[in-house]
């Protein structure tokens, strides 16, 4: 009996590293300190009721933002140990396959399970309130999507200390990918936790499509749209196109994987080029989702923080949707060296510099909005500024790739890391920061420490270049990337310490950043008018945390920055209060605790099929019907917010009378 379990254990365990002990500790050591902090203050009744079932779009928002950071902390520290492996020449810190697992874990957290759910994180909090709506189209659709994030982000998770990592490439390319290559289960992780995660994720394309459609403000015409909402609606096109290509890849890899199918295995009569050009034609359209919204975030800023209004609004908005549109058909420049042939590789190439052009274009529409502007130099606006730089950089370097005969040259070297880091956190992750600073105090009702910030802004900043700059030149010097050593004599030493340090010191900008959260909470700067940074749309005419209800009469708009004409035709006085009599009771969507049993079902599932335990594995499939069936008769779905409750809240905020 002993040895069975010892046996079983030994298999299901990670075992024999010192880096997985400690993180068996730290999981175990936090556990304790939650449960104990849920039972001791008595909390589990108010984070049900509050969090776990909530459908309200903000409360789900706020839990997309702290998912994303707590990823964004495990993706950096998986980096910084990739980055002290590739420090100097020989070193013995990480183990060939753990090297392998560090970096396929890396890639796959930062894309799909930090930026992507930082990005729905956005989307919920601002969204709603810019379009005047009281919350999405389908709230019960909006925290099923939030949940299967999360249960999909802790399948994968959970494979660093059960069962094994996945470790051939965050895009998992066969045949490494297959029984052959990974006999282990750690790909089963890697598509169960993203198959999981996925369907959340083309959800909530879907949901946030229907709310701009169909939710907007009286009078809010196509046209009179916040570029922000503009940036989600193109982002949400692209996910429900590009969201099926991936369900569906993933699947037959498993088919391949569980069911020999040998769909992608040369010896089988497959053809694993097949599955690199699927991949790819989720993954390319992949990096326009999570930088459009950016783009979005970074026109609200500038024209806020400019006092102008947005320089070529329409071609801002033409440009947006040309990018969604050209996004898919630029998937081969990946691949240029696959041999499709010259009149491919022409085809793609142009199709890659055509899209540089819509996406330069809106660096002069900032650009000329700020100038002559009144710039103010605050947090939002620094990230808005280092953005632009660095952008262009990898704007070019982007451009220098799509020329076929030269990607032969650079391709799978560190020239490419380097230009898709340039991109993806120069545009991206820059973006998102300048986001969360500039609408934090909207949900909090609080700024974030000015002081704090710079330190961890410039040492981002710095990092940042002096991290991946280096790497251009490593590239030209023959360092291919997935190396996880080199000798002595490739010269490549001293520009790979470099590289380490400034990844070093992002990593110490983060814990800045972290410090500066909680130091905020207590001592930031309290919003008292709703409008801290005065700013020209809808929401920040309510004030600062929202209520639940968002409005509590649904604004009327008449033009283009509504709110910010509002406020100068009355020279910046503030807005008079609402007569009583305008007010009514609201009609609200009801909590749900669906969603988080349906989603855990999932992981159920999912957990099943990684181990082939096909009563688990089927079991969970079944609570994932009866959930559904539940949802299907359960009709008591909404209510209305008493007109007392209305009224006592927004005298209280001071906009009754």
């Amino acid at each position: 009996m002993y040895a069975s379990i010892k046996s079983f254990a030994s298999s299901f365990f990670v075992t024999g590293d010192p880096l997985i002990y400690g993180a068996d500790v730290s999981i175990v050591l936090t556990s304790i300190a939650v449960l104990f902090v849920l039972f001791y203050f008595k909390k589990w009744g108010w984070l049900w009721r509050e969090w776990l079932t909530t459908v309200d779009h903000k409360k789900i928002g706020i839990m997309y933002l702290f998912a994303s950071l707590l990823m964004l902390f495990r993706g950096g520290v998986d980096a910084l140990l990739m980055r002290t492996q590739l420090a100097l020449p020989n070193v013995q810190f990480l183990q060939a396959d753990h090297y392998n697992a560090v970096f396929t874990t890396h890639g796959t957290i930062m894309i799909l399970f930090m930026a992507m759910p930082m990005m729905f994180g956005l989307f919920n909090m601002v969204v709603p309130l810019q379009i005047g709506a009281r919350d999405v189209a389908y709230p019960f659709l909006n925290s099923v999507s939030f949940w299967l994030f999360f249960f999909g982000a802790m399948l994968f998770n959970l494979s660093f200390v059960i069962g094994g990592s996945p470790d051939a490439g965050w895009l998992s390319y066969p045949p490494l990918s297959e029984m052959s290559g990974s006999p282990g289960v750690g790909e089963n992780f890697y598509i169960w936790g993203i198959q999981i995660s996925g369907i959340g994720s083309l959800a909530t394309g879907i949901n946030f499509i229907v709310t701009i459609l169909k939710m907007r403000a009286p009078g809010m015409k196509f046209m009179k749209m916040p570029m922000f909402t503009w940036s989600v609606f193109s982002s949400s096109i692209i996910i429900i196109f590009a969201f099926p290509i991936l369900t569906v890849t993933l699947a037959l890899l498993f088919i391949d994987r569980y069911m020999g199918g040998h769909l992608f295995t040369m010896d089988g009569g497959g053809f694993p080029m097949m599955y690199i050009n699927l991949i790819w034609m989720w993954g390319h359209p992949e990096v326009y989702i999570v930088v459009l919204p950016a783009f979005g975030i970074f026109s609200e800023i500038v024209a806020t923080f400019s006092r102008k209004r947005i320089f070529g609004y329409k071609s801002m908005v033409f440009a947006l949707l040309s990018i969604s549109i050209l996004s898919f058909f630029t998937w081969v420049h990946h691949f240029f060296t696959m041999g499709s042939g010259a009149d491919v590789n022409v085809a793609f190439a142009i199709a890659t510099m055509a899209i540089g052009i819509p996406t330069g274009a809106k660096v002069f529409n900032w650009l000329f909005t700020m100038f002559r502007g009144r710039i103010r130099l605050e947090q939002p606006m620094m990230w808005t500024l280092a953005f632009i730089p660095c952008f262009v950089v990898g704007g070019a370097t982007g451009v220098m790739l799509a020329v076929a005969p030269a990607d032969y040259q650079y391709h799978n070297s560190y020239f490419l890391i380097a230009h898709f880091h340039q991109v993806l956190i120069g545009g991206v992750v820059f973006g998102y920061l300048a986001g969360i600073y500039y609408w934090w105090p909207k949900l909090f009702g609080f700024k974030l420490n000015e002081r704090l910030g710079k330190y961890a802004f410039w040492l981002w900043n710095i990092g940042f270049y002096v991290c991946f700059m280096p790497q251009y030149a490593l590239g030209f010097m023959g360092m291919t990337r997935r190396v996880y050593t080199y000798g002595w004599d490739m010269g490549w030493g001293p520009l790979n310490l470099v590289s380490t340090i400034g990844a070093f010191l992002m990593g110490i900008g983060f814990v800045f950043q972290v410090w500066q959260i909680l130091y905020s909470v207590k001592y930031g700067e309290r919003d008292t008018t709703g409008d801290p940074w005065n700013a020209r749309t809808l929401e920040w005419s309510i004030p600062s945390p929202p209520p639940m209800y968002n409005f509590a009469v649904v604004p009327v708009v008449d033009e283009r920055d509504s709110f910010w004409e509002d406020k100068e035709r009355r020279d910046f006085a503030p807005a008079p209060p609402v007569p009583v009599s305008k007010l009514e009771s609201i009609h609200m969507p009801k909590n749900s605790g669906v969603p988080i049993i349906f989603a855990a079902c999932w992981f159920i599932a999912g957990f099943g099929f990684v181990f082939d335990w096909k009563w688990m594995a089927f079991s969970g499939l079944a609570g994932v019907g009866i959930s559904l069936l539940v949802r299907s008769f359960t009709y008591d779905t909404d209510y209305y917010v008493p007109l007392e409750e209305v009224i006592e809240t927004e005298k209280a905020a001071g906009r009754a009378v």
